[in-house]
């Protein structure tokens, strides 16, 4: 082998061996590389694995952290809505049956039905609105919807005022039954029933109900009634819930109207309950799918389950029904007689009316009451206990507060047996009065008499005032009171509770009665006096119904509650009215002029006294008490105000006075007979009654011993009845120069007076004959016929028999038999004496009507009277 070839195989096994050497270099390095790939690949593994599991870590534990807030986020949630329910349904409307009762509230709350179901322990009560907000429409098991039905009326009566609800019931399928456990509200007016073929009929009254607050309720002021509750605080009218069970079909016009009244009918107040009549979805309809146990919604819950409460128990039912019922039978609480005051008194003028609020309207507005010349008269009417008496007090403190007493005059009579108007005169604990009044009759039920004389009295005080216009040429009160400034001339106000008693018979009396009634509220009207006839129940006043004239001119017709036959005959408004309220209407009881006003409680002693205070204590300088008339008071002669006067005559000549009684009649004054020096000046006293009998004799004897010095007048009394010893020894005690005789000197006695009577001369003074049961005179004939002598031939020589016979036909027998004449009694004063009995005595054809009753007398002078008249016999002194 050359060196060269050598050399090569060096030179190639040299390179080879360098290449060899790089590449195990090369293989290191790249080994090295590896090596460091794979620790640097094993550290980010690791990194990685440790940055998955940091990561794992955070998110079970940002689970863990959410899964708290939520459960967190779910308990506020629960509490809240806890909270917000019990709000919304608060007492009544959401408290468990088991500790339920009623509690009405101001606002109308919504009410539970039962709970949602959350996945928390905390329990959210299940809510429906209903009052003023819409109507609610149950699905689904018909007898868990029963019980739903149940709970949610129990739930609405429980939290309103009672008689702010009304409901009415419509269960063809039942008859009712559906809401019988309800049934203690319908004699309250709470509840009432619609009769299976009366659905139509229904729908249609709520619908014009709806249209009528519309109209005059809410009159484009308020969009609904819950508006205007809130801006006025006081509700006018009550809720109207309808409760419709069971009908699965409707007619076309009958579905109109229910739409109608879904639409429109909880903005006034009228909502539906319904049960079995398919409903479309709308606003303000909550419907309730009724299943047992878990299954039941709601449909504002979505699809959230919902657990129906149970209904509720009959006991809790009834006891809430009769305590509501009774609630509303009471009626409302009045508002306060202050409401209808002025600020200032006095500060009106009656010259073209009266007028002042009689209380306030359902919207709170005050309803002002006019009598002028239209209208000039007024009606009221009620049954016992609706508050008639009440309203006149109300009237009448509103008007007397406006109008001082120069302005506005008070005339009061009430026929029922009572002292309502009492309060207005002075009385032994409270010694002020009116200054308005100026005249009150209480218990005048059996004193007719004074109600004519009443009537009697306003018709001469229309004369007076119709001849003052006339002097003026004036044709009103208005225009008199202008050209006549410094007269006198205040309005006239009559007031007469149960008028009826005055008219009722066919006698003379209730004939004139209406004639004077007819007089003034036809002319009156003019002259300022006004009529306001009151009474419980005017359907049977065939005097006054009788007479379509008479009637008319009472245009001001006021009904109380239940009131019958006072509006017009389609007019029935007033038998829905609840207590303390009226219905006012100033167009003879048209259904258009009604206005519902709600009467203050002015009846309530200590404030009706401090208004009274107030008014007496203003009242003008000298003016007097009004005049009392009080037919269950025996009066006394000591009080009257002609005994007063009496003193004793001066000279011989002047005739005396005998007083008897008071009259019934307008004034305070006694019944009176003059005893003059003329044939017949001798009195009798007629019938059986020994006290009363007794009372006369002794007031007449005073009442003549009061005209005559001690020595002035010579009394002889005679008394043959033991029962009337006592009295007629009493009353000789009393009197000057008396003499005192028996049955057994009686003979005596009539001998001198015969004597005396037959005389040629006069006696020097009266001598006034005395007799006590003068028809059991003894003696015979003879005696008999000193009487007679003595009673034709007395008087003129001043001796004067006052005489009391035990009958009408006995005085006839001691008179001379019935063929005698009776001229010898020119007085007489009967008591229980049938008038048939007194004709002899009483002058024409005819007798005087006459029917006896205790402690009345009638009396009849033939020199000085037309007819008879009726007085009280003065009480013994």
């Amino acid at each position: 082998m050359s060196e060269s070839t050598t050399q090569q195989v060096m030179d190639i096994r040299a390179g080879l061996s360098h290449a060899l050497g790089a590449a195990e270099n090369a293989l290191a390095a790249a080994q090295s590389d590896y090596e460091t790939a794979i620790e640097r690949r094993e550290r980010v593994v690791q990194a990685a694995i440790a940055r998955r599991q940091n990561v794992a870590e955070a998110r079970d534990q940002r689970m863990r952290e959410i899964d708290e807030q939520s459960r967190d986020d779910l308990a506020a949630f629960a509490e809240a809505a806890a909270r917000a329910a019990d709000r919304a349904a608060p007492g009544a409307a959401g408290d468990p049956w088991d500790d339920w009762q009623p509690s009405p509230l101001d606002t109308a709350p919504e009410l539970r039905v039962g709970r949602l179901l959350l996945p928390h322990p905390e329990e959210v009560p299940a809510l429906v609105p209903l009052l003023d907000h819409g109507h609610v429409v149950v699905r689904g098991d018909r007898a868990v919807g029963d019980e739903v039905v149940a709970g949610v009326l129990l739930r609405a009566l429980g939290t309103a005022a009672p008689g702010s609800l009304s409901l009415i019931g419509y269960d063809p399928e039942h008859l009712g039954g559906g809401l019988a456990r309800f049934a203690t509200l319908a004699p309250a007016g709470v509840l009432r029933f619609a009769g299976p073929g009366e659905l139509s009929a229904l729908l249609d009254e709520l619908v014009d109900h709806v249209r009528r607050i519309n109209e005059t309720v809410l009159a484009g002021e308020y969009t609904s009634l819950r508006e205007l509750a809130a801006a006025t605080h006081r509700r006018p009218e009550p809720w109207r819930v309808a409760v419709l069970l069971g009908v699965s079909e409707l007619n076309r016009a009958d579905q109109t109207q229910l739409q109608r009244l879904l639409r429109t009918g909880a903005a006034a107040g009228v909502h539906l309950l319904i049960q079995g009549i398919p409903v479309q979805a709308g606003p303000g309809i909550e419907f309730i799918t009724a299943q047992p146990g878990d299954n039941a919604r709601m449909s504002s819950a979505g699809a959230l389950p919902v657990r129906l409460d149970g209904g509720p128990p009959q006991a809790v039912v009834a006891a809430a029904c009769r305590r509501i019922a009774e609630a509303v039978a009471a009626g409302p609480a009045p508002v306060a007689l202050d409401s209808l005051l002025p600020a200032e008194i006095w500060q009106e003028s009656s010259a073209a009316g009266l007028s002042a609020p009689l209380g306030d309207s359902p919207q709170g507005v005050p309803v002002t009451v006019t009598l002028s010349d239209y209208p000039p008269h007024a009606l009221i009417a009620g049954p016992s206990g609706t508050g008639k008496t009440n309203l006149i007090y109300a009237w009448m403190g509103a008007l007397a507060a406006r109008y001082s007493p120069d302005e506005l005059a008070f005339y009061l009579l009430d026929f029922k047996e009572g002292v309502s108007f009492a309060r207005f005169a002075p009385g032994r604990r409270d010694p002020s009065w009116l200054p308005h009044v100026q005249l009150v009759g209480v218990n005048v039920n059996t004193d007719r008499e004074f109600g004519l004389a009443l009537l009697r009295f306003l018709g001469e005080e229309l004369r007076r005032r119709a001849d003052a216009a006339k002097r003026y040429e004036v044709t009103n009160l208005a225009e008199l009171r202008a050209e006549d400034p410094a007269g006198h001339w205040p309005r006239i106000v009559a007031v007469v509770d149960e008028f009826q008693v005055l008219l009722s018979g066919r006698d003379s009396l209730a004939t004139e009665a209406v004639d004077l009634l007819e007089d003034l509220a036809r002319r009156g009207r003019s002259q300022g006096i006004h009529l306001i006839l009151a009474s419980q129940d005017v359907s049977g006043i065939e005097a006054l119904w009788g007479r379509p004239a008479l009637v008319a001119q009472f245009s001001l017709r006021i009904a109380l509650p239940r009131a019958r036959r006072i509006l017009a005959e389609t007019n029935t408004a007033a038998e829905s009215l609840p207590r303390y309220h009226a219905l006012v209407n100033a167009d003879s009881g048209a259904t258009e002029a009604n206005k519902v006003v709600r009467v203050p409680a002015a009846g309530d002693r200590d404030r009706w006294n401090a208004l009274q205070h107030r008014l007496w204590r203003s009242r003008p300088e000298g003016q007097g008490p009004p005049r009392l008339f009080d037919g269950d008071v025996i009066p006394r002669l000591s009080e009257s105000p002609d005994f007063g006067r009496l003193a004793p005559v001066e000279g011989t000549s002047a005739a005396p006075m005998v007083l008897l009684g008071e009259t019934i009649d307008v004034a305070s004054r006694s019944a009176r007979t003059v005893l003059r020096r003329a044939p017949g000046r001798n009195l009798a006293i007629l019938g059986t009654r020994t006290e009363e009998a007794c009372a006369i004799l002794a007031t007449a004897g005073v009442s003549l011993a009061a005209q005559f010095p001690p020595d002035g007048a010579r009394f002889s009394i005679l008394c043959l009845d033991q029962d009337a010893r006592p009295a007629a020894e009493a009353l000789c005690e009393r009197l000057p120069d008396c003499g005192l005789f028996w049955a057994d000197n009686a003979d005596w006695l009539l001998e001198d007076a015969a004597s005396e009577a037959s005389a040629s001369w006069p006696a020097d003074r009266p001598h006034f004959l005395m007799i006590y049961a003068a028809d059991a005179l003894p003696g015979g004939k003879a005696v008999a016929d000193q009487l007679r002598t003595i009673l034709r031939q007395g008087p003129e020589r001043r001796i004067h028999v006052l005489g009391w016979w035990r009958g009408a036909g006995l005085l006839r027998d001691a008179l001379g038999g019935h063929a005698s004449r009776t001229d010898p009694i020119g007085a007489w004063v009967a008591l229980d004496v049938h008038g048939s009995e007194l004709a002899a005595y009483y002058p024409g054809a005819g007798a005087p009507v006459w029917y006896p009753r205790p402690w009345r007398a009638l009396h009849f002078d033939r020199s000085v009277h037309r007819g008879t008249e009726v007085i009280i016999p003065y009480g013994q002194l």
